[in-house]
C-alpha cells in the first residue's frame, strides 16, 4: 500500500537521511543534515513550504517539497505560482510510477491552496520525469540556480489547474 501524508516529528530523521541521499546523487557539497535542520524545517514550520512523505509497504521511500510562493517568501521566483522545489523516491523503488503519484499529490495540494500554474526547476537528471508529467520547457531561466524553468499550467496541460478553472 501507497501512503503520502505530510512530514511529521515520527519521520524527520527519515526524511533528513533521504535529503542526504538525495543530494548525494545530486552531487551537492553542501552539509545535507545542516540545510535540513537550519532552513527547510524552520520553513516548514513558518508555513513558507510543505514537506510530503511517501511510505510503500511500510517503508519511508520519497519526499517531495513544494510550496506556493508568495511574497515574504525568500525563494519566491513566480509570485503566485506552486514551486515543486525538490522530489525524491529511493532507488530501489524508482520507475514503478511512486515519483508521478508523488508530484500529483502535490500539485493536488497546490491546487487546493489556489495555485493555477506550477512550475519546477529540475536539475538535467530530472528534465525527463518533468516532462513526462506534463511539464514544457519555457523560454525562461533561473539564473541563481542555472537551469531551465519547466511549467505546467491549463494551457499546456496540467489536469489539476483544468479542474481549478472549471470549479471542479
Amino acid at each position: 500500500m501507497v501512503r503520502v501524508f505530510p512530514l511529521n516529528d515520527k519521520y524527520s530523521d527519515q526524511f533528513g537521511k533521504m535529503f542526504a541521499d538525495y543530494y548525494e546523487e545530486l552531487g551537492c557539497d553542501e552539509n545535507a543534515a545542516h540545510l535540513v535542520d537550519e532552513y527547510i524545517l524552520p520553513d516548514l514550520l513558518a508555513g513558507l513550504l510543505r514537506i510530503d512523505i511517501m511510505e510503500e509497504d511500510g517503508v519511508v521511500c520519497g519526499f517531495c517539497i513544494y510550496q506556493k510562493d508568495e511574497p515574504g517568501n525568500e525563494w519566491n521566483f513566480k509570485d503566485g505560482w506552486g514551486d515543486i522545489r525538490e522530489i525524491y523516491i529511493s532507488a530501489d523503488r524508482r520507475r514503478r510510477g511512486l515519483g508521478r503519484f508523488l508530484l500529483y499529490t502535490a500539485e493536488m495540494r497546490l491546487k487546493e491552496a489556489g495555485v493555477q500554474n506550477i512550475y519546477a526547476l529540475p536539475d538535467s537528471g530530472a528534465v525527463d520525469f518533468f516532462a513526462a508529467c506534463g511539464y514544457e520547457l519555457t523560454d525562461e531561466t533561473c539564473d541563481e540556480l542555472d537551469c531551465n524553468v519547466f511549467s505546467k499550467t491549463a494551457e499546456n496541460g496540467c489536469q489539476n489547474c483544468k479542474d481549478a478553472n472549471r470549479g471542479i
